[in-house]
């Protein structure tokens, strides 16, 4: 036997997993969320991605539940759905990022679809809405998908210590990260220490200026020594 047909023969179990592995990931594919960022107290844009349908069916709706730690959320356009928030009432009053007294917050963001999606493709929703200065807390969020025929509720969230992995239908969600900086925006501002005088750092220091005029006294001898040289030349010729 060749070395070429043990090698083929030696590449089937593979490519026999490869296939088995890309039939079963339409099944795998849940709905996830992808925050711009996780740092704790920042603005972010948290994007929702459907896979599939329910059980080849065309879906028709998308609702997302919003954790109670999130008051405010500001959803994207999508031009093949209308979308509407749904709020709950405050328990009590409480005071936004802005010193705004707030009665209720936004429960859920539903998309329903103009044009159903179709098995087999995918979309996207984003929600944009600023983190909990919550840092190791997750926020989860729990998603009812409505088809044509039927529905998927990605509602499981793991127990305490149960891996995300385990569940048939995990809610999707994402763990807040600690803070990027003192900007609540997640950048942080650079300390005046580090920054140093803006002043000092436009005038050059006299090292620096020091070497700018031996490299021009270099330059000028060099270019007088050339001429020298030439007017020679011109002489013995």
């Amino acid at each position: 036997m060749s070395i070429r047909t043990i090698a083929r023969l030696g590449a089937l179990p593979a490519a026999t997993a490869a296939i088995a592995l890309s039939l079963a990931a339409p099944a795998a594919a849940h709905v996830t969320a992808t925050p711009s960022t996780a740092a704790a107290g920042a603005y972010t844009v948290v994007t929702f991605s459907v896979g599939h349908g329910c059980e080849g069916s065309p879906t028709t709706s998308i609702e997302i539940q919003v954790p109670e730690s999130v008051l405010a959320v500001t959803p994207t356009r999508n031009p093949y759905y209308e979308v509407e928030k749904t709020m709950v009432d405050l328990d009590e009053p409480v005071a936004d990022a802005h010193g705004n007294e707030v009665t209720e917050r936004v429960g859920s963001i539903v998309y329903t679809a103009d044009t159903p999606l179709p098995e087999g493709q995918r979309d996207t929703f984003e929600l944009s809405f600023q983190l909990p200065d919550a840092e190791g807390e997750m926020l989860t969020f729990p998603t009812v998908q409505t088809c044509q025929e039927g529905e998927t509720g990605w509602v499981e969230v793991p127990a305490e210590g149960q891996d995300a992995d385990e569940l048939d239908n995990p809610a999707p969600g994402f763990e807040i990260l600690p803070a990027a900086g003192d900007d609540a925006h997640g950048a942080g501002d650079q300390s005046s220490d580090d920054a140093g005088d803006p002043a000092e750092a436009g005038t050059p220091d006299a090292g620096s200026s020091a070497l700018g005029w031996a490299g021009l006294l270099a330059g000028l001898l060099g270019l007088a020594a050339g001429g020298v040289a030439l007017a020679r030349t011109r002489t013995s010729a």
